[in-house]
């Protein structure tokens, strides 16, 4: 809480600026060397300045700093408290630049492109991945980082410009001037599945015969639980919700163990299948898991997150079919 009053804090603003505008780096970092070499000449030989140069520019940091940062010991040179405490920030300061300088002699097309990508936890892992697929494919290295969570809350996240981009299943009502843009990535019809031991007690036709069942519903609002309980009702069916739970992963887990009947998007089937042991109940085409990338503006910079929504474009529905892909 602290940390966001003082960085809302224009007066705290301006202190550090003016600190910034007082402190010499180049006395800061004359100083860095002469704490790691212990001697003023042999820092003068590694930066070809004279000893009394570097006497003079490491008295001038003392007196920006309001204290003595070295003291002679024999032919040597001692740190001071205020020395250490210097020299501690200065080693991140200069080890961080020294990266940066090797970073930046990677041809711009040849460094690692970093894509930070927030993932509405309603949204199934293995769709998540075919949502991520085109930006992982790219002849550019692409390091991918992943935060899971409400839709709300990645959001926010993506207005502060920790994420690139959102992908989510609940589209959210965006203001004409929210800063952020919606892209439709496609849409796929829901399938139920169940654990073999279960799936052998069903009687009769589907979906008739998935009266007094158990079923497992995501607990994150995904609009297609809404839209499922409201087939169930049009279709005259009451199903037993036995479990509530907030990862689409969780769910085909406790599905996996016979805990009930779950749903997940028809162009996964096979994968379902065969990582969870289940079987499929039968295809619900009236209701679909329609899924969306949210990013800041209109123009997008990033190359990742480009061809994340170009499969929108290029590919706005997304037909069972492609399941056998």
């Amino acid at each position: 809480m602290t940390e966001v009053e003082v960085d809302s804090n224009p007066d705290s603003q301006e202190s550090s600026s003016a600190m910034l505008n007082r402190l010499n780096f180049r006395h800061l970092y004359h100083f860095w060397v002469v704490a790691r070499e212990g001697s003023m000449a042999r820092a003068g030989q590694i930066l070809e300045l004279t000893p009394q140069t570097l006497s003079s520019q490491v008295a001038a940091l003392e007196s920006e700093m309001g204290g003595l940062l070295f003291r002679r010991e024999g032919r040597g040179l001692r740190l001071t408290d205020l020395g250490l405490r210097v020299q501690s920030h200065a080693d991140e300061i200069f080890e961080a630049a020294e990266a940066l300088e090797q970073a930046m002699e990677v041809p711009l097309e040849s460094r690692p492109m970093r894509l930070a990508v927030g993932v509405s936890a309603s949204i199934h892992k293995l769709i998540a991945w075919r949502l991520l697929e085109p930006a992982l494919q790219l002849e550019r290295e692409v390091n991918v980082v992943c935060e899971t969570g409400r839709t709300r809350y990645l959001l926010s996240d993506l207005g502060k410009r920790h994420l690139d981009v959102v992908l989510t299943d609940h589209p959210p009502v965006l203001a004409h001037d929210s800063g952020f843009r919606l892209h439709e990535l496609g849409s796929s019809s829901m399938m139920l599945f169940a654990a073999p031991q279960l799936a052998n007690t069903l009687k009769g036709p589907f979906p008739a015969n998935l009266e007094g069942q158990p079923f497992l519903v995501n607990a994150v609002d995904a609009p297609h639980v809404s839209q499922l309980m409201q087939w169930f009702n049009d279709q005259g069916i009451r199903v037993s919700v036995r479990g509530q739970v907030d990862d689409s992963a969780l769910i085909k887990v406790f599905g996996h163990h016979g805990m009930g009947v779950f749903a997940a998007p028809a162009m996964i089937a096979d994968e379902v299948c065969r990582q969870y042991e289940v079987e499929c109940l039968g295809e619900v085409e009236a209701v679909q898991d329609r899924l969306f990338a949210v990013t800041r503006s209109s123009r997008i910079h990033n190359p990742a997150v480009e061809a994340i929504c170009a499969r929108g474009t290029q590919n706005h529905q997304i037909k069972s079919d492609e399941r056998d892909e």
